[in-house]
């Protein structure tokens, strides 16, 4: 095993950092004026305590991002969710003293919030929450906030379905552009799937498993394929639904993984997406199954 790849599969991922924007982006979430007749009162947020906490909890342990990437992550679950319902307003000097945070870090949060899609900021009608057809539901957070909502069964079956149509292709294409230092790279990963399995390290596995299929889809040339690699990353990191070969470490997946390798080294296109294939097929004790392509 290669000291880079051992090194990079036991070594814990930087934490992403917060997105701070110029001040005028800032400005288009304003405080709330004092009350007034015309003034649209947002609901209460009574009887969320015990959500909060949980998710609280959920966001403090999987993300270093600080309180503005905290901030994110409890209302984006909560828009997710259905408890922060479409159309519902947002107001940022109650989403501050709810969350005992600044008005730096609410407005931040909502603006990142914005980019994904699930809330808009209007003059003169504020900020409020967007529909499920205006998110970005292609978005890492936002595929994981589903996966761990109410829609976790749809979130997860349509993650099978879109695997299922992007990494066999990627696969094949990537037969025809292999390079020596990726090829290194891919067995590396192999080899450390197969040390984690002897070992019963889960952790280690899914993360050298989560690289291997990365980097597949980055050397099958196909920039916007390149482009769709943070969703079979999000995917990998769903635990639970549909179990593919790649979701419970075994030797069945060790196989397939080492098939496709073996496939891109002889620059068989035809052979890496049947390996890919066979290793995205789920296992038959689960019901619901990825689908093969329509015939038309």
């Amino acid at each position: 095993m290669s000291t880079l790849a051992h090194t990079m599969m036991t070594t814990a991922r930087s934490a992403e950092s917060g997105l701070a924007g110029p001040t005028g982006d800032l400005d288009r979430y304003p405080y709330a004026e004092a009350p007034g007749a015309d003034r649209v009162v947002a609901p209460a947020w009574e009887g969320m305590e015990q959500d909060l906490g949980r998710v609280g909890r959920r966001a403090a342990g999987n993300r270093g991002r600080g309180l503005h990437g905290q901030l994110v992550q409890q209302l984006g679950q909560m828009i997710v969710s259905g408890d922060l319902g479409a159309d519902r307003p947002l107001v940022p000097e109650e989403i501050g003293q709810r969350f005992e945070v600044s008005r730096t870090v609410v407005r931040e949060s909502l603006r990142v919030l914005e980019a994904k899609g699930l809330v808009s900021a209007r003059p003169n009608v504020g900020t409020r929450v967007r529909p499920v057809s205006d998110w970005n539901l292609l978005d890492p957070d936002i595929i994981e906030w589903r996966a761990f909502g109410p829609q976790r069964d749809d979130q997860r079956r349509e993650l099978s379905e879109l695997r299922w149509t992007i990494e066999p292709l990627a696969a094949r294409l990537a037969a025809g552009h292999g390079r020596e230092e990726v090829q290194q790279r891919l067995a590396d990963m192999v080899e450390i799937m197969g040390h984690a399995l002897a070992q019963g390290d889960s952790i280690t596995f899914s993360r050298a498993d989560a690289e291997f299929h990365s980097l597949l889809i980055q050397v099958a040339g196909n920039r916007m394929l390149e482009h769709l690699s943070g969703i079979v990353s999000a995917a990998l990191q769903v635990s639970g639904g549909p179990v593919t070969g790649c979701d419970r470490p075994n030797e069945a997946s060790l196989v397939h993984h080492s098939r496709i390798v073996d496939a891109l080294a002889t620059g068989d296109g035809p052979g890496a997406e049947a390996a890919m294939r066979q290793l995205l097929t789920v296992h038959p004790e689960v019901e619901r199954v990825v689908p093969a392509p329509r015939e038309h």
